[in-house]
């Protein structure tokens, strides 16, 4: 139910517990019909196809679903979309610019910090998060700033490594 604006949005039966939101994300202005309680992390897989965060465990414990909203690394699972309405909201869809990948997108390719790559969004949006806001991050730094994002294929030291070699690149994308 996917809608931009000038288009009309697609109207659901009141009963249904359903309102319109106009979402900022990824720079575009969304129209969805959602019901106020419902994630954010389910509204942008199921509502708005944007699939690249991740369900992992539904609690928050496990970073799978991490967007930046207002530049903040944030568990979509856990905010309400009624909750967002003025929120800027960043997926890992919106990072790269004109197919040029971020320089956090870039160390986690050189590096090669993905092993089944399911967490791997996450990591990338909470990484960029943390260094838009500590631009040469100590490795404890690093590792307190990503404290919670879990990696069940144990590649830390390269995701480490990666946001390293980011941390050492003139920060671009992801401003939308």
């Amino acid at each position: 139910m996917l809608n931009t604006v000038g288009q009309p949005p697609v109207r659901l039966p009141a009963e249904f517990g359903m309102s319109e939101y106009v979402l900022n994300i990824n720079g575009a202005r969304l129209h969805v019909n959602a019901s106020p309680e419902e994630s954010l992390l389910s509204v942008l897989r199921n509502r708005l196809d944007l699939t690249g965060t991740k369900y992992g465990c539904g609690e928050g414990q496990c970073g799978a679903c991490t967007v930046l909203m207002d530049g903040e690394a944030t568990r979509s699972c856990l905010v309400a979309v009624g909750s967002v309405a003025k929120a800027k909201i960043l997926t890992i869809e919106g990072l790269e610019r004109d197919g040029k990948l971020t320089p956090v997108q870039q160390a986690f390719l050189d590096e090669g910090a993905m092993q089944c790559g399911y967490c791997t969004s996450g990591m990338i949006m909470n990484a960029t998060g943390l260094l838009s806001g500590k631009h040469h991050p100590t490795d404890d730094e690093i590792v307190e700033g990503m404290n919670g994002n879990v990696c069940r294929c144990g590649t830390y030291p390269r995701i480490l490594a990666a946001i390293r070699r980011a941390a050492q690149q003139p920060q671009s994308g992801g401003s939308r």
